[in-house]
């Protein structure tokens, strides 16, 4: 999957090294990647890497919600453990409740994840419970988030990926974000931030590559204005 720990491990501030541990992961990537792309829950890990939904958000997601004809899902619960328990309740705030444009690779991955749930409810017969979850159990019953969690753990080690964690994975949804120059705004509202300031303390470090296409940017139409006016610069 495309991103996967590339987007996790651009963070570190030890640029000396960086470019051989960013070859290293994809050469990894290209080689483990297949175990995440077989397994049944493909499309949560790809929903969490690239549109960055929470653990809780992913266990709580309807097919009510997502709208595959508009390409886009609305974040309306989330499925969190509570006192031992799982109960559904809103989003983490606000702002959580959002909607998350999809693009159309991540529409062809639900369509083809609701494909092989219609197979698995054919398969389980009168077993099947139609909960309405986008990502269940192979009878059809609603995921405990803390299973999200040991799956995506395992599959991590079985590839022999970094070491990452399943929340790395919205980490690296901002980090892959930023570095296609989404704008610091469509991202706080794709994360759910209430404040644009979180997502710029968070994310907008991890890039310094952006602060030097802005220097750049910002150059180029001074230059260009020059140009048009026919007034050279530094004369």
């Amino acid at each position: 999957m495309a991103g996967l720990a590339e987007g996790y491990g651009s963070a570190t501030c030890d640029r000396g090294h960086s470019t051989q541990r960013r070859s290293e992961t994809r050469a990894r990537r290209r080689q483990q990647s297949p175990r995440f792309a077989q397994d049944h829950l493909y499309a949560a890990w790809w929903l969490a890497a690239l549109r960055g939904l929470r653990r809780g958000e992913l266990a709580g997601l309807r097919w009510t919600d997502v709208d595959l004809q508009g390409a886009e899902l609305t974040v309306a619960q989330q499925r969190v453990h509570a006192d031992g328990q799982v109960v559904v309740g809103p989003p983490k705030s606000a702002a959580s409740c959002r909607v998350v444009a999809l693009d159309a690779e991540t529409v062809r991955v639900l369509m083809r994840h609701r494909q092989r749930q219609e197979k698995l409810s054919a398969r389980a017969g009168t077993r099947w419970q139609d909960s309405g979850y986008v990502f269940t159990t192979a009878e059809g019953a609603p995921l405990r988030p803390n299973y999200l969690t040991g799956r995506f753990r395992r599959l991590v080690a079985a590839s022999g990926l970094p070491p990452i964690h399943l929340h790395d994975l919205r980490h690296g949804a901002a980090t892959l974000a930023l570095a296609a120059r989404t704008h610091l705004k469509v991202v706080q509202a794709m994360l759910g931030h209430a404040s644009i300031v979180l997502t710029a303390d968070t994310y907008v470090s991890m890039l310094p590559e952006m602060a030097h296409e802005a220097a750049r940017e910002t150059a180029r139409l001074v230059l260009t204005a020059a140009s048009a006016l026919r007034r050279p610069l530094g004369s």
